[in-house]
């Protein structure tokens, strides 16, 4: 059953959940199984009192979240974008439970979109891959610091970036969050120069350089940037609006203030190769040309600058440095720890969570390069998964991408699949899976996976109504085949 509920341009059709005594019985139900859950796992271990805590808090904004879930969720995922566990952290600290808190409202709102839109079963979604690890890390045995805690949320925290993929979403869903992924690395700019005027946090940093970074991470703000041009060249090669041609640009220049070279290189490549070899009608070869020529103007402008040596912009730096910019975030030193933990049980890992152990916090490494990460996500997943766990999760993005995209339009199924080579490249470099930055892009994913989906139904719903006018057209009871008047029986 469903409700109409008003928009612009008309009435939209969208499911709500209707009131009945099954619904009523649902509630009380799952009010009293969650308290004794919480009871049981705060009398295993007390920490787990806080979680629930926390996810009983977000429980009871469930109601007007229901009933907006479009603004709710777009107001979450700008603050998933803005990133408080760089900039509350600097205010009250604990960075870790404010990601824990983000990633476990996100969760929340899956669960609301589910029941609000109805669910699906995601074949191929990675986040099983996720829950395999998980389950073959207790059954091979853990790493030696790695609690049964620890792993079940780093578990929650790998799976939720994929897990929108599991409801089936609105149209107005869809194109405000695919909206909002293109606004955020200038909103997070904005809100930094709201912080650096509150004397909060710097707009820019010096890290190897000048970088910008707004109210997160240069890295991360690198990654947002990336994920928005992403989904601006999208919708400008779908639609063909100059908005989009604009954002497009605004988001490269906040990409190369950030530093950050990987995404800027990717983010360049997909552009490049989508320019030159994507067939588009609304976006034809003749209003391509201009974007071209000014970025081949460009482009020797910023060499020169680069090879000058005149800028102190992170990126210039590192082009213009003699050594090799690849070992400048201390990877050369960090990857030989992860490889030793590899080799210890190559085949099955040590289960979901077990690269966060690997580097003691308090080591002289770790106090230097200021991480314990593992700037490899192929490492990281060696390392918890071992090569079982990189083929289980490399072979499921595949299939995901695959399958969501197969019979898309042109545009929808070229770059995508694009984007999702890139991903897989830039891992080798950076923390792209449990970084901030995979709650953007893979929620813009499963935003333009649903929206495929739809448009597939109603392309399917059409060409149904289509045979079923033709059909009436050829049957003699209609009266209408040949033009003729309607026969009438008496």
């Amino acid at each position: 059953m469903s409700a109409s509920l008003p928009h612009r341009g008309g009435l939209r059709s969208e499911p709500l959940v209707q009131p009945s005594g099954g619904v009523h019985a649902a509630i009380l139900l799952g009010a009293g199984g969650f308290i004794l859950i919480m009871g049981v796992a705060a009398l295993y271990d007390p920490r787990f009192l806080t979680l629930f805590l926390a996810a009983g808090m977000a429980l009871c904004l469930a109601v007007p979240v229901l009933r907006f879930p479009v603004f709710s969720s777009v107001a979450w995922l700008l603050v998933a974008g803005s990133s408080p566990e760089w900039w509350l952290a600097d205010m009250i600290g604990n960075d870790g439970m404010i990601t824990a808190a983000v990633k476990v409202v996100g969760l929340g709102l899956v669960v609301l979109c589910i029941v609000r839109y109805g669910g699906r079963f995601d074949m191929f979604n990675p986040a099983f891959a996720f829950v395999a690890m998980y389950i073959v890390g207790f059954i091979h045995g853990l790493y030696p610091t790695l609690t049964a805690l620890d792993s079940t949320r780093s578990l929650i925290g790998s799976m939720a970036p994929y897990t929108f993929s599991f409801s089936r979403l609105s149209r107005r869903w869809c194109t405000a969050m695919i909206n909002t992924t293109i606004c955020i690395p200038t909103l997070i700019v904005v809100f930094g120069v709201v912080l650096a005027g509150a004397g909060i946090r710097p707009l820019f940093i010096e890290l190897g350089g000048i970088r910008l970074e707004g109210s997160t991470h240069p890295a991360f703000l690198g990654g947002f940037a990336a994920a928005a041009i992403y989904a601006g060249l999208l919708e400008l090669f779908r639609g063909g609006r100059s908005r989009y041609l604009w954002s497009i640009i605004v988001n490269y220049v906040i990409l190369v203030l950030s530093g950050a070279r990987a995404p800027l290189f990717l983010a360049f490549m997909v552009t490049l190769i989508t320019f030159v070899a994507l067939r588009s009608e609304q976006f034809p070869l003749r209003r391509r040309i201009m974007p071209v020529l000014a970025g081949m103007l460009l482009l020797p402008v910023l060499v020169s600058i680069a090879l000058g040596g005149s800028s102190a912009i992170r990126l210039f730096d590192m082009l213009s440095s003699e050594n090799d910019a690849s070992n400048m975030s201390g990877r050369d030193i960090l990857w030989p720890y992860f490889e030793a933990a590899w080799q210890a049980s190559p085949t099955f890992g040590w289960g979901v969570g077990a690269a966060r152990m690997v580097l003691d916090p308090d080591s002289l490494v770790v106090k230097l390069l200021g991480t314990t990460a593992a700037h490899n996500e192929y490492l990281r997943m060696g390392v918890e998964g071992g090569y079982v766990g990189i083929f289980t999760l490399v072979t499921l993005m595949a299939l995901w991408g695959w399958s969501h995209t197969r019979g898309a339009p042109r545009a929808d199924r070229f770059i995508l699949r694009l984007v999702l080579i890139a991903f897989a490249i830039h891992s080798i470099t950076d923390n792209t899976l449990i970084a901030g930055t995979a709650s953007i892009l893979f929620t813009w994913f499963s935003a333009t996976f649903a929206r495929i989906a739809l448009e597939r139904e109603d392309a399917a719903a059409e060409a149904r109504r289509s045979r079923s006018e033709m059909a009436m057209a050829h049957d003699p009871r209609s009266g209408a085949q040949g033009g003729g008047e309607p026969a009438y029986v008496s």
